[in-house]
C-alpha cells in the first residue's frame, strides 16, 4: 500500500511538471494536459468550493502544484535556448506529444455522450482559432510595455489556460512581445516578474473557476468538444514549415522526436487509466 501511495504521488508529481510546461511552452495548454490526465475536473471542483474537503484537496494536488512549479522553472532555462537554436526539431516533439494526448482527451469528451452537435462545436472551434491564431497578431499590437501591471495581465493568461482547457497563453504573451522576458524572469527568479505573474494566475482562477464548474456540471460534453477544437487548432498552428538548411539528418530527427512525442503523451495517458 505505501508503495502504491509512493507511485501515485511521483505519478501526480509528474503529471505537474506536464501541466507546468502548458504554461511556457507554446502551443500548450496546461489546461488541456489537466484533463487529459483526469484531474482538470477535481481542480475546477476544488477551486469552485474551495472550503469543501481542503484538507483531501491540497494532499491530493500539493505533488501537482509541486510538480507544476518544477517544470515551470527547468523549462524556463531550456525553452529559449532550444527553441532558439533548434525551434523546427523541438517543436515537432511538442506536436508529438500533444497528437499522443489526443485520443485520451477524445474518450474524456465523450464520457457523458457525443452527438452530432458536438462535432459541428468541435470543427466550428477549430476553424475559428485556427484563424485566430494565423491572423491574431495583426489585429493587436505585437509588443507592450512590461510592467507590473502587464505581467498582472501576463498571470491572467495563464491562469486563463489553466481553467480553459486547449487555451495556450504563451501564444498570447509571444504576440504581446513578452514570452522571452517572461522565461527570463523566471529562469533569473526576477520576483518583480513572478510575484504579479502568481497573482494575475490566482486571481483569474479564483474569480472565473465557478462559471467553469457551473458549465461542466450543465454542458460537458459542449465544453470538451470546444477544448478538441482550440486543441486541434493550437496543434496545427505550430507545425513547422520552415525547412531552410534541412538536410535529411535534420528531418530524420524531426520524425524521430514527432514519434518520441507520441509515445510519452500516450505513455503519460496511459498511466492515468492505470492509476485512476
Amino acid at each position: 500500500m505505501q508503495k502504491k501511495s509512493l507511485v501515485d504521488w511521483l505519478l501526480r508529481f509528474v503529471k505537474g511538471m506536464f501541466i507546468g510546461s502548458g504554461f511556457i511552452l507554446p502551443g500548450v495548454s496546461g489546461g488541456a494536459l489537466a484533463a487529459v490526465f483526469g484531474i482538470y475536473e477535481r481542480i475546477i471542483a476544488f477551486l469552485a468550493h474551495i472550503t469543501k474537503n481542503f484538507k483531501a484537496n491540497v494532499r491530493f494536488f500539493l505533488p501537482v502544484g509541486l510538480g507544476g512549479l518544477t517544470g515551470i522553472f527547468i523549462l524556463s532555462f531550456a525553452v529559449s535556448f532550444l527553441l532558439g537554436n533548434y525551434q523546427t526539431t523541438i517543436l515537432w516533439f511538442f506536436v508529438g506529444c500533444i497528437v499522443g494526448t489526443v485520443p485520451a482527451l477524445w474518450k474524456e469528451a465523450g464520457k457523458k455522450g457525443r452527438d452530432v452537435k458536438d462535432i459541428v462545436n468541435m470543427v466550428l472551434t477549430f476553424i475559428v482559432f485556427y484563424f485566430f491564431l494565423s491572423y491574431g497578431e495583426h489585429l493587436f499590437v505585437t509588443y507592450i510595455e512590461q510592467n507590473i501591471w502587464t505581467w498582472l495581465l501576463a498571470g491572467a493568461l495563464i491562469g486563463l489556460g489553466m481553467i480553459v482547457p486547449g487555451l495556450s497563453p504563451s501564444n498570447f504573451l509571444i504576440y504581446l512581445g513578452m514570452y522571452k522576458a517572461m522565461s527570463d524572469g523566471i529562469k533569473n527568479i526576477d520576483l518583480g516578474v513572478i510575484i504579479p505573474l502568481g497573482m494575475g494566475a490566482v486571481l483569474c482562477v479564483l474569480s472565473l473557476s465557478k462559471l467553469i464548474n457551473l458549465i461542466l456540471e450543465k454542458a460537458y460534453p459542449t465544453l470538451f468538444h470546444f477544448i478538441l477544437g482550440v486543441v486541434f487548432a493550437s496543434t496545427v498552428i505550430i507545425v513547422p514549415v520552415d525547412y531552410t538548411d534541412f538536410n535529411w539528418v535534420g528531418i530524420l530527427a524531426c520524425v524521430v522526436l514527432f514519434e518520441l512525442g507520441i509515445l510519452l503523451g500516450w505513455w503519460m495517458s496511459d498511466l492515468e487509466n492505470r492509476y485512476t
